[in-house]
């Protein structure tokens, strides 16, 4: 029997559309939809557990993002044909998902929860990731999981000053904007983008265009959800509460630690204080009580403690470690610091510590991207390593987390603009997380920038960031500047800005509460604006512009463009003759061919090694014009000429005929030249007769008049 569908259609005013499906595909989901865009479609589905694990008191939510290679027609690249682990794009993907979703489950809904979106079908006129949030929310609103609220997410990019949503990537390269918004039909919970050097009104701009796209297509979820008959949410078994413990726990527990956050401290102290607190509330209770209520105990003390230090700051204006709300915490840096790599730096903000390295390389380092959905390299790109030593931990290592991901592509779209294009090096920064207590990504970004500069990369511009925060009981709020890491976890908001003197390069916003009012977000961007620069302030004492040139022990690197019927030259018989030349020079040589032309990387430390592949290269592409005169060697004799090479060009000979050493009669060739002589000659084309090159010597002096013959 043909399932009954149900489609609703989203327009987007300028020819295009999106839809939204439902009923054929996936039934035994909890709930399922298929989006299409174009012949770009994804299927998405939402299923939950009908009980929740016992002591799990969070949401055990996974959203996973998955491009199929089929669906562009492709086969997986590597050995191994078959889709393996998420590449950074997806999981990107997954992480922009993921943030706008979680806060809008109920907070005490506990149960196994999976978001699955898979790319089936992909139109290369059409980016993926900008549907997944739609799809994920509209699986949800077809389904009886409990879910606050529904959502979607756009992409929005300004191309020649028009704000358009959905661009594709054609598109999106002339774009001087590239975010992603996430948001509820009153509240925009998620942004993530770079831009080059936009103004915080642009920002704003960008974002409330956005909004209203999301707003149209949460209205389309609504109506399909009508359509295909909206279920019953399902029944649940929420929290274990009890009233006359949440009391006495915070009847104990609330003067204390509001005193103790009034104070300020610094982490670890505070945290040991913080403890103190907790033990003399848990010796309240028999052990008969903490046994059978222990995990309450633990539960409205969090509670007591996260509303003392919120209303410490909303009362007073004071902040866990003292500081006001627009305070930046003590930075110290420091440049060149590893002695051996190529650039380093040391960041240093409060108990947030970053180590950046600078790596160069030639175009056969850069970074590969091949998904279904994208092809291409990148030669600018940054990694992020957050070790569990840094926040004092000692965790196993489970490879790259997601959140090391996200993080240093944010801190690499931050930078990456501020490459200036004709850069001829692929460079890879690398940011070690060292200490740890707020904003490692905003270290990151101000690291690499001192790391670039300390490298001899000639930045446009150098790049700050700041995080900030908010605080806010819906009617007093506060923006708190470089927030601290318990501010990150219990405030409502996380909104991290990069940006140079002149403008935002990169943003990335999480909001934990509905209905963030857009004065607000103008406000944190105001304040943000200032503590970036007093940041840049202090990057730019350290070192105030990049270094003239790289640094001794670094390679430095020299591009030249020959014709391409030269490449094989160059390269030989097998490689032959670039692998020894690489071998006696030292160097690395790279060659790509465009448009038909040889363009070589030539990578190294000795200017002695890159002169003489430089050399070499002259050599191979040397071509006489004839009739002009080239100073040439003798480097081997014969009975019937010289065998000499130009010393312009090293390697390229020629036969000097011995008819072509004078004009008087020679008969032995060592009478007008000698082993390694150098003189001039003249270009005379090729012989007609033996096809070969030919030079002389008596062509550049006069000749001798003609003696009368005697009767």
């Amino acid at each position: 029997m043909i399932p009954q569908l149900f489609v609703e259609k989203i327009d987007l005013g300028d020819g295009r559309s999106i839809t939204i499906e439902t009923g054929r595909l996936a039934k035994q989901a909890d709930g399922s939809v298929v989006v299409r865009m174009g012949d770009t479609m994804i299927l998405a589905t939402a299923v939950s557990a009908r009980t929740s694990n016992p002591g799990v008191d969070f949401l055990p939510l996974t959203v996973d993002y998955r491009e199929k290679f089929a669906a562009a027609g492709r086969f997986p690249g590597g050995f191994f044909k078959r889709e393996a682990r998420p590449s950074d794009s997806e999981v990107l993907t997954m992480r922009l998902v993921d943030r706008v979703l979680r806060p809008l489950f109920p907070d005490d809904y506990h149960a196994e929860t999976q978001v699955m979106i898979q790319l089936m079908s992909h139109d290369e006129t059409v980016m993926p990731d900008a549907l997944a949030g739609l799809a994920a929310s509209a699986a949800l609103a077809v389904s009886d999981i409990p879910f606050y609220n529904l959502i979607s997410e756009v992409r929005v990019a300004r191309i020649d000053g028009k704000l358009v949503i959905n661009p594709n990537r054609e598109e999106l390269e002339k774009s001087d904007i590239d975010m992603m918004i996430g948001a509820s039909m009153d509240s925009v919970a998620m942004v993530e983008g770079e831009m080059k050097e936009i103004s915080e009104a642009e920002m704003i701009e960008a974002i409330k265009f956005a909004h209203e796209a999301i707003k149209v297509q949460i209205q389309a979820q609504y109506r399909l959800q009508e359509a295909f008959g909206k279920k019953e949410i399902r029944t649940y078994e929420g929290e274990r509460e009890n009233e006359e413990i949440y009391a006495k726990v915070k009847a104990a527990a609330y003067d204390k630690i509001y005193a103790i956050a009034k104070v300020g401290s610094a982490k670890h102290e505070r945290g040991a204080a913080f403890a103190e607190v907790k033990e003399e509330v848990k010796a309240l209770f028999t052990e008969e009580e903490l046994a059978a209520d222990g995990d309450l105990v633990s539960k409205y003390f969090y509670k007591t403690n996260k509303e003392a230090v919120r209303n410490v700051v909303l009362e007073l204006g004071v902040r866990l470690d003292g500081r006001k709300t627009t305070d930046i915490r003590p930075i110290w840096c420091e440049t060149d610091y590893l002695p051996r790599v190529h650039g380093s730096s040391l960041f240093t903000r409060g108990e947030t510590q970053a180590l950046a390295t600078v790596t160069l390389g030639t175009s056969r380092e850069a970074n590969q991207i091949d998904s279904p959905s994208e092809q291409g390299e990148e030669k600018f790109y940054l990694h992020y390593n957050f070790p569990p030593f840094s926040t004092g931990e000692a965790k196993p290592l489970r490879g790259t987390s997601r959140r090391e991901v996200g993080h240093g592509n944010l801190a690499q779209r931050a930078l990456k603009n501020m490459i200036p294009a004709d850069c001829p090096y692929t460079i890879r920064v690398v940011s070690e997380v060292l200490e740890s207590n707020g904003s490692s990504s905003m270290a990151t970004v101000c690291a690499g920038t001192m790391a670039l500069m300390d490298a001899g990369v000639q930045m446009v511009k150098p790049v700050s960031g700041i995080a900030m925060g908010l605080i806010t009981d819906g009617e007093k709020f506060a923006v708190l500047s470089d927030i601290l890491g318990d501010e990150d976890h219990l405030g409502d908001m996380d909104f991290k800005v990069t940006g140079t003197a002149d403008g935002i390069t990169a943003c990335q916003m999480d909001i934990k509460i509905d209905g963030l009012r857009y004065d607000i977000m103008e406000q944190a961007l105001a304040q943000a604006r200032d503590g970036r620069l007093h940041i840049l302030g202090k990057l730019t004492e350290t070192i105030a512009a990049p270094r003239a040139d790289v640094k001794a022990h670094a390679p430095k690197i020299i591009t030249r463009t020959i014709p391409g019927n030269f490449i094989g030259a160059l390269i030989g018989p097998g490689g032959k003759v670039i692998q020894e030349l690489q071998k006696a020079t030292g160097t690395t040589i790279v060659i790509n061919e465009v448009d038909e032309q040889g363009v070589i990387e030539i990578l190294g430390t000795d200017p002695a090694g890159i002169e003489a592949v430089l050399a070499k290269i002259a050599s191979i592409t040397f071509k006489p014009v004839l009739g002009e005169a080239y100073e040439v060697k003798v480097i081997k004799m014969l009975d019937f000429g010289a065998v000499v090479e130009y010393t312009a060009a090293p390697g390229n000979e020629v036969l000097l005929h011995v008819s072509e050493l004078a004009w008087e009669r020679t008969e032995n060739v060592a009478d007008v030249v000698k082993m390694g002589d150098v003189f001039q000659v003249k270009y005379l084309g090729v012989d007609p007769k033996t096809k070969k090159e030919k030079v002389s010597k008596k062509a550049l002096v006069p000749r001798p008049p003609r003696e009368d013959k005697k009767e």
